[in-house]
């Protein structure tokens, strides 16, 4: 498969257009990567743009793409968003990098009541940059054509006020409705948003302030599975039940 970069700017080039990877990404590409003259690259904007083409020049400051083909991915729909609950250690962005692997259109932090990890003022722009900074790598790894973006931490009182015109599924392990049997619908618009606690579990008081905004409370199976792989799990039978997969 062809190597595949990501450019900040929307793309507007056509066939027989020129591409132009500059700071970073040149770096990656022509001393990272080593890509060569003549090579086939993919070149995306992360907004659907998804370019075709071949190197035709290699710099470290710039790598030049002539572009042999162009797709427009359209979004997906219903878009899956998965909230994940700040936590200790490195596990909610062991989290985010697979749930972007797997297809999340949006990642949510979530300053749950129970995370170790708290997030406040200078540090919660510093949070937001490093989550951006991992999706946006794992969508390129991925080979993505829409980048998921990373919103500003919620608390639970943002999620119960987004609730309304959503679809709110929470996953607790003590939970009577397997996701295999939640009832979904493949042609539905509206956005389908994924929870997912902490380490310690989403607290009673925050179960109870989601199920009376209408969230519907879901488990994975019989085991308790950690938050890191939650999200992930579910989000790969999302996906083969929204027929993504």
């Amino acid at each position: 498969m062809a190597l595949h970069f990501l450019v900040d700017e929307i793309l507007t080039q056509q066939e027989g257009d020129a591409v132009f990877l500059t700071g970073a990404e040149a770096h990656h590409a022509a001393v990272v990567r080593r890509v060569r003259a003549g090579e086939p690259v993919t070149v995306g904007d992360g907004r659907g743009a998804w370019l075709t083409g071949s190197v035709e020049d290699v710099a470290p400051k710039q790598v030049v793409v002539r572009v042999a083909a162009r797709v427009d991915a359209v979004r997906p729909e219903p878009r899956v968003v998965l909230v994940q609950a700040l936590a200790k250690g490195d596990r909610d962005e062991l989290a985010i990098q697979a749930a972007t692997e797997l297809g999340a259109d949006e990642i949510v932090p979530w300053q749950a009541a129970r995370s170790v990890s708290r997030w406040a003022g200078v540090k919660a722009a510093k949070g937001v940059a490093r989550w951006s900074a991992i999706v946006r790598e794992a969508s390129k790894q991925a080979h993505r054509a829409w980048v998921p973006e990373v919103s500003v931490p919620v608390t639970t009182r943002d999620l119960v006020a987004r609730a309304s015109d959503v679809r709110l599924v929470v996953l607790e392990p003590t939970a009577s409705l397997p996701l295999s049997e939640l009832h979904l619908d493949a042609a539905e618009t509206s956005d389908l948003i994924l929870v997912v606690g902490p380490e310690g579990g989403i607290a009673p008081e925050e179960l109870d302030a989601l199920a009376s905004a209408g969230a519907t409370m879901v488990r994975l199976g019989e085991t308790v599975l950690r938050t890191s792989t939650a999200g992930p799990a579910a989000l790969a039978l999302l996906n083969a039940r929204l027929g993504r997969w």
